[in-house]
């Protein structure tokens, strides 16, 4: 049977096979032009792609964002292709130009998807696993909202969220915890297609690969359907079908393909997998598959056939529009409400019960403390605040109070139980973020953050609106060690571009933090907090500065007017060393000024004017503390300055005596500030 005849064996009118030719074939040239890409993936799952776009997906490619789409997550992001021939086939502003312009600078159609960059694109994928769990969030979010503001006889919220994986999304460790959640959670509006090709860029699969994925993930609590051919559109469509009806456990659906297929010589190897098949091959596929069009070519059926989507989908919309304006005669308030939510809007008052916290810390209180009582004052009048922690909510002070937890009993539940799964955590918060209407927050330790730092990145690289908390952010950790304790982990996360980290001081501080967080929306936001508790800096010595500085990023609170002969910076729980440190050198006569910097990110993002007003470039003589690695604090003290820093790992004794035996004292502060000074004593 020759590659034609078995393409054309199933069922399918010859539209069906022309438009899934299309796809292969505007993903195989654009490959080809651009010498780079992957051009199998895309070329063995267009016919289920194909059946998922054509048969079942909702979605306007008119309104990219309609709030009751169905989403559509292509975790194997090196398929791209796919993606875009879909969005530009289906009638989203995604011009052929642009699909002859794939992996160029300036393009809309990049190696791997973006979000935000190409209209409808749901996630931004590539490294693998992410997709998957960003798909699970996504899941989470719809029942969640569908839960608190659908109606008998309004389903205003209430759609599916597909996604294709591939082979290496399966061995990835971040699939495998996200799926275990969703198996927990019994999501059963999530379906995904498993592009089982048996292909890796080393070769066959078999080669570090033989565990049977079908039995996994129905240990994880999915339904999972029998395997189906890849060029059998019938059995697709009956898969896909069981698993929509499938409403108690989220569904995977393997299909059987090959890579590369239709081509000649690499079909179904690794060669097919991420390189150009080259003029030849290309040339003879069109040859075997019976294309006979010029490369970025479409049919004019096929142009008609793929591009109905539009206007089905505008019906669609259409439709949800009636369904909503009938939901808000009924439930007005609710309607305002959900609408808000949607919006990414936060409601008029929002931040008021932070209002009421400000002072109310008498004693000295560990931030982290500090942190659960500003998400109970927040939820308390914008409930669309949501997360939990990776299995650490009593450490981390993550429990939304008066929601209960969300679960397959309580879908409208605020609190996410995540198990001890951190980078899925990331990922999954990734997910609600991008399905919108909710702002996640995800909390560990901040040594655990290396454990998602992959899904950090992503969230900072696209803009996503999450907040991270990070607990027990130092050698103040105490008794639980070296292996516990952060040391370069903070200053990692200031590496990452477009996230903002703020480590707060003191009480007051931290609720000006979460201030910031919730009300920062161009991004991610990680709160870095102490274990310990620290004292007030009005306590601790501050004189000036006002709280609502942390916003600025950087103020100070010492010594604040004049030139000074000293600065000294620091953050979070080490700035009650600077405090102290300054007052034992006034005693020698020594004018200093004492900066708290909650946020790099923040004081960067200050008009010059202010930054030079709180360390004016005339002083030289300057001393960042903060109990983690000194790289970085150059910037600040440059290079007559000094840090009083980790330069190693820190060890198992009671907090306050590794602060001590590691030099996070007053004592040692002004002793580093008297060097730089050139004074002696």
């Amino acid at each position: 049977m020759t590659l034609v005849e078995k393409m054309s064996s199933g069922t399918g009118t010859d539209i069906h096979w022309r438009s899934i030719n299309a796809i292969r074939f505007l993903s195989a040239d654009a490959v080809q032009r651009a010498s780079s890409g992957h051009p199998g993936a895309p070329m063995g799952a267009a016919p289920m792609a194909y059946t998922l776009w054509s048969r079942f997906l909702k979605h306007n490619p008119a309104n990219p964002n309609w709030p009751d789409r169905d989403r559509f997550v292509l975790s194997a992001g090196h398929a791209s292709m796919l993606l875009y021939s879909l969005l530009h086939l289906t009638g989203y502003k995604v011009s052929i130009e642009e699909i002859m312009r794939f992996r160029q600078w300036g393009s809309i159609t990049p190696g791997h998807p973006e979000h935000g960059l190409t209209p409808g694109v749901e996630a931004t994928t590539g490294p693998l696993g992410q997709g998957f769990a960003n798909g699970v969030g996504m899941a989470m979010a719809e029942r969640m909202l569908s839960a608190t503001y659908n109606r008998p006889g309004h389903k205003v919220i209430d759609h599916h969220t597909f996604a294709l994986c591939s082979d290496g999304d399966m061995m990835e460790g971040v699939a495998s915890e996200a799926a275990s959640l969703a198996g927990s959670l019994k999501l059963g509006k999530l379906v995904y297609l498993y592009d089982d090709n048996g292909i890796s860029i080393e070769g066959d699969t078999d080669l570090a690969f033989r565990e049977n994925v079908r039995e996994r993930f129905v240990a994880y609590g999915w339904h999972v359907t029998d395997p189906v051919d890849g060029n059998d559109l019938d059995a697709i469509e009956r898969a896909i079908s069981e698993g929509i009806g499938e409403t108690e456990r989220p569904s995977l659906v393997p299909v059987e393909t090959t890579i590369g297929f239709g081509s000649p010589n690499k079909a179904g190897t690794a060669s097919a997998h991420g390189e150009a098949l080259g003029e030849e091959e290309v040339a003879l596929t069109r040859e075997a598959l019976g294309w006979d069009h010029e490369p970025f070519v479409v049919p004019s059926d096929v142009s008609a056939h793929m591009g109905a989507a539009l206007e089905r989908g505008m019906e669609r919309e259409s439709a949800w529009l009636r369904a909503l304006a009938s939901y808000r005669s009924d439930y007005p308030d609710l309607a305002e409400d959900l609408e808000r939510d949607l919006s990414g809007e936060l409601p008029a008052g929002w931040d008021l019960g932070l209002d009421e916290l400000i002072g109310s810390f008498g004693d000295d209180t560990a931030t982290r403390a500090v942190s659960g009582k500003s998400i109970a004052a927040i939820v308390s009048r914008a409930p669309l605040l949501t997360g939990g922690s990776a299995d650490l909510a009593p450490s981390n002070n993550t429990t939304v109070p008066g929601r209960g937890d969300f679960s397959s009993e309580n879908r409208s539940g605020r609190t996410i139980r995540f198990g001890v799964r951190e980078h899925a955590m990331g990922a999954v918060c990734n997910g609600v973020a991008l399905h919108g209407g909710l702002i996640p927050f995800g909390g560990t330790f901040l040594i655990f953050s290396d454990y998602m730092r992959a899904a950090v990145r992503l969230s900072a690289m696209s803009g996503y609106r999450v907040i991270w908390v990070y607990t027990h952010d130092s050698i103040g950790v105490g008794e639980d060690g070296p292996t516990h304790e952060p040391i370069s982990q903070l200053m990692g996360l200031r590496l990452i571009p477009g996230l903002t980290t703020l480590r707060p001081a003191d009480a007051d501080e931290t609720i000006e933090a979460w201030r910031v967080a919730v009300s920062h929306s161009a991004g991610p936001v990680a709160l870095i907090l102490t274990r310990q508790a620290v004292p007030s800096l009005s306590k601790a010595g501050a004189q000036c500065g006002a709280r609502g500085n942390v916003e600025r990023g950087a103020y100070a609170v010492r010594g604040c007017d004049g030139v000074p002969d000293v600065i000294l910076i620091g953050t979070g729980s080490e700035v009650q060393h600077a405090l102290g440190a300054a007052m034992a050198l006034e005693a020698e006569g020594v004018k200093v000024r004492v900066v708290s910097m909650p946020s790099w990110e923040l004081f960067e993002s200050q008009p010059e004017e202010y930054r030079e007003s709180a360390l004016p470039s005339s002083v030289r003589a300057r001393v960042a503390v903060e109990a983690g690695t000194m790289i970085g604090w150059e910037r600040y003290t440059g290079l007559d300055g000094a840090v009083v820093c980790m330069d190693g790992y820190g060890a198992s004794a009671p907090g306050a005596e590794n602060m001590e035996r590691f030099g996070f004292t007053a004592e040692k502060v002004a002793a580093a500030a008297r060097r730089v000074l050139g004074r002696s004593g």
